[in-house]
């Protein structure tokens, strides 16, 4: 029988996340271990700098936590590639989430490409309700958002209750600057998506991604549509 850990308040998280906030990223992924593994898993896109090194500095405080891809269907091959290298660099089984429906499938059901029609429902189907159901034996979910990402992600608490999957949410770095994940990769030997050498900044669906049109890293996704979210975060 898995235990679970007595999960603590809003206000106590509250309080958590002002303490956590002075502390260094390894600190908050040790604090986050320490408080909640086995029942701690870590998402990660494989498409963006900032998983990468989340990954990194978790697995080398716990090489057993469990690492989940929402693997959508319609990811790159680099980004398929990339798994495939992580789980031979650090010796790691990385748990795919995948949606209800094939892509064919869903073609079937809601009409062909339904990405360029109705993105949120597509990134509903394909990525917000897998997450919730991978999501849901935990206790306690490390992600690796930042402030500086997008002007929607600008209050990213470094812990927080999370009332779309009851659990509390950590963000180890999310004080960090695009500098800073570059230099922790540099610096570590990090292997990364090829593609962000090629002018990507936000990796998600093959389908969806394009190089970003502004300086917000984000615009290069859902071009043509006022949307910068798929809904894991919001």
């Amino acid at each position: 029988m898995v235990m679970h850990a007595t999960l603590p308040s809003r206000e106590a998280l509250t309080a958590l996340d002002t303490q956590l906030t002075s502390q260094t990223p390894q600190a908050i992924v040790r604090w986050a271990i320490d408080h909640y593994f086995p029942n701690l898993a870590l998402t990660c896109s494989f498409g963006g700098s900032s998983g990468m090194v989340l990954l990194d500095m978790a697995l080398k405080i716990e090489p057993n936590l469990p690492v989940l891809v929402l693997d959508t269907g319609l990811l790159f091959s680099e980004t398929y590639a990339l798994v495939e290298q992580i789980e031979q660099h650090y010796g790691i089984t990385v748990q795919y989430s995948r949606p209800a429906q094939t892509v064919a499938e869903q073609s079937a059901t809601h009409g062909p490409e339904l990405w360029g029609t109705n993105p949120d429902l597509c990134c509903k189907l394909r990525k917000v309700e897998p997450l919730k159901n991978v999501l849901a034996p935990y206790d306690a979910w490390l992600t690796a958002l930042r402030r500086d990402q997008s002007s929607t992600r600008a209050n990213t608490p470094v812990v927080s209750w999370n009332d779309k999957h009851q659990l509390v949410k950590i963000c180890p770095l999310a004080l960090w600057t695009e500098r800073d994940i570059w230099r922790y990769i540099h610096a570590n030997g990090v292997p990364y998506n090829p593609l962000l050498d090629q002018g990507y900044t936000s990796l998600g669906c093959h389908t969806c991604t394009s190089h970003p049109v502004n300086g917000d890293p984000r615009s290069g996704r859902w071009a043509g549509f006022n949307k910068t979210e798929c809904g894991l975060h919001i």
